[in-house]
């Protein structure tokens, strides 16, 4: 089977493309850019979890708060506020990274799945409030902690059909009066979901930051073995 690994260009960012170029599924995945040479890991484990074929497009989604936060929201941690350019992101990713990706590698009939990490997990989730463009998302360890997404959450349901939640069962356990509704929070959003979409939510032993790209290939490949 051919594979492909190389770095495209899409609306001026970078976007790494590896896997099987004719492959019907494609993942979709913002990351921070100085992630984008880790992907192969991810594909690795990915490929131990799945037999069906894909094709991983991890782009750099730029600033990080700012680019997949789906409204301005104050810092809750040290570091910049966020931004609320979600919008933004989700046009770059339609007008430009899919359209990039699909006349390098392309394949009649093909289904797009979105997943993210963290911040990029809750940029997934919302994602699919505004679109039907996907056919699932993973949205791994997600910010679901968000200041008031439970509340959008509640008021606008997913377009995608299939959901895959995941939280480390440490992540709760954490100082920070913001960040520990986390638990409480994702188990909302997957009581949300099941009224209409097809759903899980999976535990993963550790904390925030613990095998995030084992975690995400995961997310994908429950994604992945739902399409054949």
């Amino acid at each position: 089977m051919e594979t492909i690994n190389e770095i495209l260009r899409a609306g001026g960012r970078r976007c790494a493309l590896l896997g099987d170029p004719g492959a019907a599924c494609a993942l979709i995945q913002p990351v921070d850019g100085r992630e984008l040479a880790a992907m192969e890991a991810e594909a690795a484990q990915l490929r131990l979890l799945t037999r069906t074929p894909f094709l991983l497009a991890a782009f750099d989604a730029g600033e990080w708060n700012d680019a997949l936060s789906p409204w301005p929201a104050p810092a809750v941690f040290r570091g910049r506020d966020f931004g609320g350019g979600a919008a933004q992101t989700l046009e770059h990713l339609l007008g430009a990274v899919m359209p990039a990706v699909a006349e390098r590698c392309s394949s009649p009939g093909r289904r797009w799945l979105l997943g993210g990490y963290s911040l990029a997990g809750l940029f997934a989730l919302w994602a699919t409030t505004r679109t039907d463009a996907f056919a699932g998302a993973a949205a791994v360890s997600p910010s679901v902690w968000f200041p008031g997404w439970l509340d959008y959450a509640r008021e606008h349901p997913p377009r995608s059909p299939r959901v895959y939640l995941s939280l480390g069962d440490r992540e709760e356990r954490t100082r920070n009066p913001v960040m520990a509704r986390v638990g409480d929070a994702i188990r909302a959003q997957h009581a949300l979901l099941c009224g209409g979409t097809e759903s899980v939510l999976e535990w993963n032993p550790g904390s925030h930051f613990v095998e995030p790209q084992a975690r995400t290939a995961k997310g994908f490949a429950w994604l992945l073995n739902r399409e054949t």
